[in-house]
Protein backbone atom coordinates (compact mmCIF):
# COMPACT_ATOMS: atom_id res chain seq x y z
CA UNK A 1 0.00 0.00 0.00
CA UNK A 2 1.29 3.05 -0.78
CA UNK A 3 1.29 6.49 1.66
CA UNK A 4 -0.38 9.64 0.63
CA UNK A 5 1.62 12.81 0.32
CA UNK A 6 -0.74 16.39 -0.40
CA UNK A 7 0.64 20.06 -0.25
CA UNK A 8 -1.27 22.30 2.64
CA UNK A 9 -3.95 23.48 0.00
CA UNK A 10 -3.59 20.04 -2.05
CA UNK A 11 -2.84 20.92 -5.78
CA UNK A 12 0.07 18.78 -5.26
CA UNK A 13 -0.21 15.56 -4.47
CA UNK A 14 1.14 11.55 -5.17
CA UNK A 15 2.39 8.65 -2.71
CA UNK A 16 5.40 7.00 -1.38
CA UNK A 17 5.49 3.25 -2.29
CA UNK A 18 6.46 1.65 1.25
CA UNK A 19 9.88 0.35 1.50
CA UNK A 20 10.99 -1.12 4.40
CA UNK A 21 14.57 1.09 4.00
CA UNK A 22 12.89 4.20 4.80
CA UNK A 23 13.95 6.00 8.15
CA UNK A 24 12.12 8.80 9.61
CA UNK A 25 14.03 11.15 11.73
CA UNK A 26 14.17 14.90 13.01
CA UNK A 27 16.85 16.92 12.05
CA UNK A 28 17.53 20.19 14.13
CA UNK A 29 20.51 21.46 11.45
CA UNK A 30 20.65 25.00 11.34
CA UNK A 31 19.74 24.90 7.55
CA UNK A 32 16.72 23.26 8.38
CA UNK A 33 15.62 26.04 10.50
CA UNK A 34 16.58 28.76 7.88
CA UNK A 35 14.07 26.78 5.43
CA UNK A 36 11.28 26.74 7.64
CA UNK A 37 11.95 30.76 8.05
CA UNK A 38 12.44 31.48 4.54
CA UNK A 39 9.16 29.73 3.92
CA UNK A 40 7.49 31.76 6.55
CA UNK A 41 5.60 28.76 8.30
CA UNK A 42 5.68 27.05 11.93
CA UNK A 43 4.11 24.03 10.56
CA UNK A 44 7.71 22.57 9.98
CA UNK A 45 9.94 22.56 12.94
CA UNK A 46 8.71 21.58 16.37
CA UNK A 47 9.60 23.50 19.57
CA UNK A 48 12.87 22.97 19.94
CA UNK A 49 13.49 23.60 16.20
CA UNK A 50 13.14 20.11 14.95
CA UNK A 51 11.98 18.57 11.30
CA UNK A 52 10.99 15.34 10.65
CA UNK A 53 11.52 13.77 7.60
CA UNK A 54 10.71 10.12 5.38
CA UNK A 55 14.38 9.47 4.46
CA UNK A 56 14.03 6.62 1.30
CA UNK A 57 15.72 6.57 -2.18
CA UNK A 58 14.01 8.60 -4.83
CA UNK A 59 11.95 6.25 -7.16
CA UNK A 60 9.63 5.20 -4.46
CA UNK A 61 8.37 8.60 -4.75
CA UNK A 62 5.63 10.01 -7.54
CA UNK A 63 3.74 12.61 -8.06
CA UNK A 64 0.14 12.53 -9.51
CA UNK A 65 -1.25 15.84 -9.96
CA UNK A 66 -0.02 19.43 -9.69
CA UNK A 67 3.62 18.91 -10.73
CA UNK A 68 3.49 22.49 -12.29
CA UNK A 69 3.25 23.99 -8.74
CA UNK A 70 6.24 22.82 -7.38
CA UNK A 71 9.22 25.08 -6.76
CA UNK A 72 13.23 25.22 -5.52
CA UNK A 73 15.39 26.31 -3.43
CA UNK A 74 18.47 26.37 -2.08
CA UNK A 75 19.96 28.13 1.00
CA UNK A 76 23.30 28.42 -1.23
CA UNK A 77 25.27 27.86 -4.38
CA UNK A 78 26.17 24.55 -3.34
CA UNK A 79 23.70 23.13 -1.20
CA UNK A 80 20.74 20.74 -1.01
CA UNK A 81 17.97 21.21 -3.49
CA UNK A 82 14.80 21.93 -1.35
CA UNK A 83 11.52 21.28 -2.71
CA UNK A 84 8.05 23.20 -2.22
CA UNK A 85 5.17 23.82 -2.85
CA UNK A 86 4.63 27.59 -4.46
CA UNK A 87 0.90 27.51 -4.54
CA UNK A 88 0.95 27.33 -0.35
CA UNK A 89 4.80 27.10 0.73
CA UNK A 90 4.30 23.84 2.42
CA UNK A 91 7.78 22.12 2.00
CA UNK A 92 8.20 18.96 0.09
CA UNK A 93 10.98 16.88 0.41
CA UNK A 94 14.91 17.64 0.31
CA UNK A 95 17.61 15.93 -2.18
CA UNK A 96 21.13 16.39 -3.49
CA UNK A 97 21.94 18.56 -6.08
CA UNK A 98 23.60 15.18 -8.15
CA UNK A 99 20.74 12.81 -8.76
CA UNK A 100 23.17 9.85 -8.96
CA UNK A 101 22.97 10.14 -4.71
CA UNK A 102 19.25 8.95 -5.26
CA UNK A 103 18.30 10.44 -1.42
CA UNK A 104 14.98 12.12 -0.65
CA UNK A 105 14.08 13.51 2.23
CA UNK A 106 9.82 13.92 2.31
CA UNK A 107 8.97 16.63 4.88
CA UNK A 108 6.49 15.28 7.32
CA UNK A 109 4.37 18.52 6.89
CA UNK A 110 3.16 16.88 3.33
CA UNK A 111 2.48 13.17 4.43
CA UNK A 112 1.22 13.57 8.04
CA UNK A 113 -2.30 14.17 7.07
CA UNK A 114 -3.37 10.35 7.12
CA UNK A 115 -4.87 8.15 7.46
CA UNK A 116 -2.31 5.49 7.34
CA UNK A 117 -0.08 7.11 10.22
CA UNK A 118 3.42 7.75 9.79
CA UNK A 119 4.11 5.31 11.82
CA UNK A 120 2.47 2.64 10.13
CA UNK A 121 3.66 2.88 6.88
CA UNK A 122 7.37 3.70 7.75
CA UNK A 123 7.84 2.59 11.64
CA UNK A 124 8.32 4.66 14.73
CA UNK A 125 10.41 7.58 14.82
CA UNK A 126 13.72 7.43 16.87
CA UNK A 127 16.28 9.07 14.92
CA UNK A 128 17.37 12.67 16.11
CA UNK A 129 20.24 13.75 14.16
CA UNK A 130 22.15 17.58 14.65
CA UNK A 131 21.00 17.98 17.94
CA UNK A 132 23.65 20.70 19.14
CA UNK A 133 21.66 22.74 17.00
CA UNK A 134 18.10 22.30 18.62
CA UNK A 135 16.80 25.74 20.47
CA UNK A 136 15.94 23.15 23.88
CA UNK A 137 17.14 19.77 25.24
CA UNK A 138 17.11 17.02 22.62
CA UNK A 139 18.32 13.72 23.48
CA UNK A 140 21.14 12.29 20.93
CA UNK A 141 20.35 9.03 19.23
CA UNK A 142 23.82 7.95 17.90
CA UNK A 143 23.21 4.19 18.01
CA UNK A 144 19.55 4.63 16.47
CA UNK A 145 21.23 6.78 13.64
CA UNK A 146 24.25 4.73 13.37
CA UNK A 147 21.84 2.06 11.99
CA UNK A 148 19.37 4.28 10.22
CA UNK A 149 21.80 5.70 8.27
CA UNK A 150 23.50 2.39 7.29
CA UNK A 151 19.94 1.23 6.12
CA UNK A 152 19.68 4.41 3.97
CA UNK A 153 23.34 4.01 2.84
CA UNK A 154 22.52 0.35 1.76
CA UNK A 155 19.35 1.10 -0.24
CA UNK A 156 20.78 4.21 -2.17
CA UNK A 157 23.70 1.77 -2.76
CA UNK A 158 21.48 -0.83 -4.69
CA UNK A 159 19.51 2.29 -6.58
CA UNK A 160 22.53 3.49 -7.92
CA UNK A 161 24.01 -0.06 -8.83
CA UNK A 162 20.88 -1.62 -10.08
CA UNK A 163 20.09 1.60 -11.68
CA UNK A 164 16.67 2.82 -9.64
CA UNK A 165 18.26 6.05 -9.33
CA UNK A 166 17.03 7.11 -13.02
CA UNK A 167 13.93 7.69 -11.48
CA UNK A 168 14.08 10.73 -10.31
CA UNK A 169 10.84 12.81 -9.87
CA UNK A 170 12.63 16.12 -9.41
CA UNK A 171 14.93 15.37 -12.09
CA UNK A 172 14.27 15.39 -15.96
CA UNK A 173 15.30 12.49 -17.86
CA UNK A 174 19.07 13.57 -18.52
CA UNK A 175 19.71 13.50 -14.54
CA UNK A 176 21.47 16.96 -14.63
CA UNK A 177 18.72 19.25 -14.37
CA UNK A 178 15.87 20.06 -12.07
CA UNK A 179 12.23 19.70 -13.04
CA UNK A 180 12.30 23.57 -11.72
CA UNK A 181 14.65 26.30 -11.97
CA UNK A 182 16.76 26.91 -8.52
CA UNK A 183 16.12 29.64 -6.48
CA UNK A 184 19.45 30.17 -4.44
CA UNK A 185 18.63 33.02 -1.83
CA UNK A 186 20.34 36.30 -1.87
CA UNK A 187 22.71 37.39 0.46
CA UNK A 188 19.67 39.11 2.43
CA UNK A 189 17.65 36.47 1.94
CA UNK A 190 19.83 34.00 3.91
CA UNK A 191 20.32 36.93 6.50
CA UNK A 192 16.86 36.85 7.27
CA UNK A 193 16.40 33.25 7.19
CA UNK A 194 19.22 32.90 9.84
CA UNK A 195 18.14 35.37 12.05
CA UNK A 196 16.53 33.62 15.40
CA UNK A 197 12.72 33.73 15.65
Amino acid sequence: MNHPLRCGCGAIQGHIERSPSAVRAVCYCRDCQAYARFLGTSRVTDESGGTEVVAFAANHLRFTAGLDALACASLSERGILRWYAGCCNTPIANTPRDPRIAYVGVVHSCVDAGPPKLEDSFGPLRIAVNTNSARGRVRSTPVASTFGVARLVLSLAAARLGGAYRTNPFFESDLQTPIRPVHVLTAAERERAYRDR
